[in-house]
């Protein structure tokens, strides 16, 4: 029986095969968007779950708002891992890390920069399940100036990983031995460990004081059965315990006072395994994502998925008169109902299984195209398929018989006698399912098309936004530090250079998104409300000119004036909050130092995202020559490129040391490249959605003009033009499709208010985005339309007449 029903399944959808190949062609690019955001959402959700105790690892984010000034970092105070263990048995361990970042590393006769180093305590290998290739991970990194390193550095630096006992020099200073080599750290890591350096060489990581010190990432490993509720509590209780003494030396308020006036001091708790995606953080050690992203995409590709849903059910639907008769006579001859219906079943479930295989053809395609997108390496290993394989078939069958569920009980519900007298009236006008079908899969696409539209206008709004300082045609110079006492003569070198303007030595750009915090208050007593923390930078006297930024009242910085260095400038934020409104004898005090005068304020700019608000900010005297920035303007940027590294490898020491550049405005566009490639995703999708529902109508007008053939063709004789007939077959479409514009433009409006909630500054959403995107969708429907009316309105009516 089964056999039967799936030859007969075979000839009908080869006798139809024009809709047939619509509707599998539909399905599959929805599966192949399906298959491939499940892939996507799938690499997220991994994130750090490689690690066997991941379930029990917390770390430890801090979380001040005081005096009026809001303060989140994933740092926390040496001491804060060792107390936690040694006052509460729930805690089985800690690992801490400090100096996140680069690393300088000597290969031969050069040297190169290298990402993913740290130190770390001898408790790495406990907590976090990092797999060692040679070397005791009991004893890796317990003694000063020992190093290990992952796999692939082992193998670019010694051609092996039996390196254990080998030696690298770092930062062009320090030697280290090699005591370890682990295993490449998966992709899927909020961390990733290249070269981790003992903890324990570093004098301050011992110390008992300094609890209001912040400078250590934290992670804590609970027991067994142990939450992360009671590691709060736990948090709680020691900062209470050893902080709220220092904190009310520091600030004259106590965590009473500070609750009082809506302020609060403490550290969070955020799981492991949340860090990716929940991360409330912008300074993380690696660029992360975002779970509202993750939602965003599984949202899409059940609205994908479903518009190709609802194109098979609208092309099954509308084919009903062409299988009426084979209805009517089966019933006659005595078919059952539930035959019937496991027969369309049967059809329906055979398409979508079709289709499964299209798309899994085409997803191995494009999925290099995700890669590029996302910036991922998903690939399809073994490993994926023990899984993804069942996930697929029950998704192919469950598509199938939700799918084609209703067409099988609409074809199979029809009376034979009226079916055989030619009584079934099955318009498109009649459809109001259909119809509603056809409103939801263009409301669905207008979704996607307003959702890319609002995304990308933030974008070109973050790009041309006038942040306070000039990005364009900045250069900066890493590696500086290494120029150590010859730093300054390198600067007036690369001025005196034609096509450079000016120039600076900094440790602070406006696109860093990490900043170093100081406690600043009115009066030297340091009273209960007068003290806060400020961000503190420290510039030259050539910063804020090089930088493009402006001064709001006062002066800057002055080489010729000594007594600057116990002078501030502050930035308009800043002299808000402290309550400046003008410069007349007014000080700040910190460290105990002191008064620091201060003698300009800079006008308010965006350091860091837009998606933060402007923070308030102290500028203060002091080369330090981390970096150097070059506001440049010439024509030949390769020339002048050439002409500073030269200078660069001339300076003492420097030759084999690594010329590290970049320019200010891609370091700026580096920020948003989360929302960059949302926005390259979104597009796709939305093409994708609009393809799919222009398959639907497609086949929908196809049917349509066959079912008015006669009409047309009488309306021909009769003197209709062919302008005519084309609005006549366009006009129920476009009605449609006006329905769909009306409910889609305000849920639109909510969904993407809501994405817009996470930029401090965003663009206004009007009404020419929703114009123009109901534009696009009525110019598409009418083309598509369009070329299958003037086919049936520029036949011969001779023919269809004759055929009548």
């Amino acid at each position: 029986m089964f056999k039967n029903y799936f030859s007969i399944a075979l000839r009908n959808l080869w006798r139809n095969k024009g809709f047939s190949a619509i509707t599998i062609f539909g399905l599959a690019i929805g599966m192949t968007t399906c298959l491939l955001i499940t892939l996507f959402v799938t690499d997220e959700l991994s994130y750090d779950r490689f690690n066997k105790k991941a379930d029990r690892i917390y770390r430890i984010n801090a979380d001040f708002f005081v005096n009026g000034n809001a303060f989140k970092e994933r740092y926390t105070p040496s001491q804060l891992g060792p107390v936690l263990q040694q006052e509460y048995p729930n805690v089985e361990n800690y690992v801490r890390f400090i100096r996140q970042g680069n690393i300088l590393v000597k290969k031969g006769t050069t040297t190169l920069v290298e990402k993913n180093a740290c130190f770390a305590d001898s408790t790495l290998f406990d907590v976090f399940s990092l797999q060692m290739i040679s070397g005791d991970p009991k004893t890796a990194l317990t003694q000063p100036h020992t190093m290990v390193i992952s796999e692939r550095m082992a193998l670019k630096y010694f051609n092996s990983t039996d390196v254990v006992g080998k030696t690298l020099q770092t930062d062009n200073v320090a030697t280290y031995q090699i005591s370890g080599v682990i295993k490449d750290v998966p992709d899927q890591s909020h961390l990733h460990f290249d070269f981790v350096r003992a903890l324990s060489e570093l004098p301050e990581s011992r110390e008992n004081g300094g609890w209001m010190s912040d400078n250590y990432a934290t992670y804590v490993l609970m027991r067994e059965g142990a939450t992360g509720a009671q590691l709060q509590s736990y948090v709680n209780a020691v900062t209470k315990k050893y902080m709220e003494a220092p904190l009310q030396k520091m600030t004259g308020s106590n965590f009473a006072d500070l609750e009082k006036s809506g302020g609060h001091f403490g550290y969070n708790v955020l799981p492991l395994t949340k860090i990716h995606l929940y991360s409330p953080l912008a300074d993380e050690a690696e660029p992360s994502g975002n779970i509202q992203y993750v939602y965003i995409f599984i949202a899409v590709a059940v609205i994908i998925l479903l518009i190709a849903c609802v194109n098979f059910m609208n092309l099954s639907t509308a084919r009903s008169a062409g299988r009426a008769k084979e209805v009517g006579v089966r019933k006659v001859l005595g078919s059952q109902r539930s035959s019937l219906i496991f027969q369309f079943l049967t059809e329906s479930t055979l398409t979508s299984f079709f289709a499964l295989l299209l798309a899994v053809a085409l997803a191995i395609l494009l999925l290099p195209y995700l890669n590029q997108l996302s910036g991922k390496h998903i690939t399809l290993e073994a490993g994926y398929f023990l899984w993804l394989l069942p996930f697929l078939l029950v998704t192919a069958g469950v598509i199938g018989l939700l799918a084609g569920s209703y067409p099988a009980f609409f074809l199979s519900g029809f009376e034979p006698i009226k079916v055989l007298k030619g009584r079934l009236n099955s318009g498109f006008k009649n459809g109001w399912l259909r119809n509603s079908l056809v409103v939801f899969q263009f409301a669905s696409a207008i979704l996607l098309i307003v959702g890319t539209l609002v995304i990308n206008s933030q974008l070109n709004y973050i790009r041309s936004k006038k942040l306070g300082y000039n990005r364009e045609q900045v250069l900066i110079l890493g590696n500086t530090q290494s120029l150590w006492i010859h730093a300054r003569n390198f600067k007036n070198e690369v001025l005196s250079m034609p096509g450079v303007e000016s120039g600076t030595m900094t440790a602070s750009l406006p696109t860093d998104m990490s900043l170093n915090t100081n406690i600043y208050s009115k009066d030297a007593a340091r009273s209960a409300g007068q003290v806060t923390g400020v961000p503190e930078w420290y510039v030259d006297a050539d910063y804020i000119h090089t930088m493009g930024m402006q001064m709001a009242s006062g002066r800057n910085f002055s080489p010729t004036m000594p007594s600057d260095t116990f002078a501030i400038l502050l930035n308009e934020t800043a002299a808000r909050l402290f309550g400046f409104n003008d410069l007349n004898e007014k000080y700040l005090y910190a460290d105990g130092s002191r008064p620091l005068k201060v003698i300009g304020v800079v006008k308010d700019f965006n350091a860091g995202s837009l998606r933060n608000k402007i923070p308030p900010m102290v500028f203060r005297l002091r080369e330090n020559p981390r970096v150097m920035a070059f506001r440049i303007h010439t024509g030949n940027i390769q020339g002048l490129m050439a002409k500073i590294k030269s200078a660069y490898e001339a300076q003492p020491g420097m030759s084999g040391q690594p010329f590290v550049y970049s320019f200010l405005d891609d370091d700026f566009n580096r920020l948003y490249i989360a929302e960059q490639r949302t926005g390259k995703i979104f597009i796709s999708f939305a093409v994708l959605a609009v393809l799919i529902a222009s398959l639907g109508v497609f086949g929908l007008i196809t049917y349509a003009a066959e079912q008015r053939t006669r009409e047309i063709g009488i309306r021909k004789v009769l003197g209709a033009s062919v302008t005519g007939i084309v609005a006549m077959l366009s006009k129920d479409f476009l009605k449609l499709v006006l329905v769909a514009i009306v409910i889609a433009s305000p849920l639109a409006w909510y969904m993407m208010s809501r994405w817009l909630q996470n930029f401090a500054y965003q663009v206004k959403m009007n009404w020419t985005i929703f114009v123009l995107a109901a534009f696009i969708a009525i110019a598409i429907t009418i083309l598509t339309v369009s070329y299958r009316a003037i086919r049936a309105a520029t036949a011969n009516p001779v023919n269809s007449l004759k055929a009548e």
